[in-house]
């Protein structure tokens, strides 16, 4: 088998609470990096709250391949004001072993499709910059550059930028109309 290869097919479905411990495994990779801006691993119970949360009102996947959860994608409220209701923020974070297999881009497409069916117009992702792997990723996605925030978080000893991306979803008519 070649070292990239997967034994199955990976499978896209909505996370379950069981799911909570080995998505924070997966995120704890993150927390040393400025990929993230958190500086400290939430806890397991303050995850599951956020994920649950997050739920109610936006899809949450995992990727599984060959029965272990090795990634996992969610889209979350763009802003709290009522008129944000039809834009999402997406965030997705793979196991690093799990890197650069296509799985990020089936959890993305998964959870656009889903966001599409939910009536969301435009989808954003913030990205640290500088970070060519996600930059080009979501260039693939077809996200386009949206914007730059010159020196937002300061982690790692060090001042970051942030890029915001934008994709796109659906027509720009009245939300109410079908």
């Amino acid at each position: 088998m070649e070292p990239n290869a997967l034994e199955n097919a990976p499978k896209i479905r909505a996370y379950q609470t069981e799911d909570v411990p080995v998505i924070r495994r997966i995120y704890e990779h993150y927390i040393a990096t400025s990929v993230t801006f958190e500086y400290a691993l939430p806890s397991a119970e303050s995850l599951e709250k956020r994920l649950a949360e997050i739920a109610q009102n936006y899809p949450v996947l995992v990727c599984v391949v060959d029965g272990q959860v090795c990634g996992y994608a969610y889209a979350h409220a763009l802003g709290e004001r009522a008129a944000f209701q039809w834009s999402a923020e997406l965030s997705v974070y793979l196991h690093p072993q799990f890197a650069g297999r296509g799985l990020g881009e089936l959890l993305y497409d998964d959870l656009l499709r889903r966001l599409q069916a939910q009536g969301i117009r435009s989808a954003f992702a913030c990205v640290t910059s500088p970070n060519p792997a996600s930059e080009k990723f979501h260039a693939k996605m077809g996200f386009a550059l949206a914007g730059r925030l010159h020196r937002a978080g300061f982690k790692n000893g060090r001042w970051h930028d942030i890029l915001w991306f934008e994709k796109l979803l659906g027509p720009y008519d009245s939300p109410l109309s079908s």
